[in-house]
């Protein structure tokens, strides 16, 4: 699975005067309803349900918060930098600032893994994530995301 397949340049987004985690799940839930013609408030309880569960903050700034949403129709990712760091209950205490959103179909189990492992391989690649934070230039976001990862091996 390529990353171009499930994020479109239309959702990558330079975020400005976020404040807080939950501030920033509305914002990706209401642009993710504008992508996927899914429910805004489906979308913010699926990936506020999953939060509650646990942070999906990996560490070193960067967190994957996913969910599973009944009547989307594909994988669909969304990728948000932001201006600046916010608390995300992260597993290093450390606030994030680089956010890749993913949801799945219901009964996507699979599909949805698959995105996930592939986000977190690409997100653990140091020179990707100190160029992403560069740049608030969603084009060139989008670009840096989706290039083969061969690009930034060491």
């Amino acid at each position: 699975m390529e990353l171009s397949d499930i994020l479109a340049e239309e959702s990558v987004l330079a975020c400005t005067g976020i404040k807080t985690k939950t501030e920033l799940l509305e914002v990706l839930s209401q642009h993710a309803a504008k992508v996927t013609g899914v429910d805004q408030q489906a979308i913010f309880t699926a990936i506020s349900d999953r939060e509650a569960l646990g942070s999906t903050g990996l560490g070193n700034g960067i967190a994957i918060p996913h969910g599973k949403i009944a009547g989307l129709p594909a994988v669909t990712a969304l990728f948000a930098r932001l201006d600046q760091p916010i608390e995300f209950d992260s597993i290093d205490d450390l606030p994030v600032d680089l956010v890749m959103m993913l949801l799945a179909p219901v009964g996507a189990g699979a599909d949805h893994l698959k995105a996930l492992a592939r986000v977190a391989r690409l997100l653990r690649t140091e020179a990707l994530v100190d160029d992403l934070r560069r740049t608030s230039d969603p084009h060139k976001i989008y670009e840096m995301l989706i290039q083969p990862q061969a690009a930034y091996a060491a």
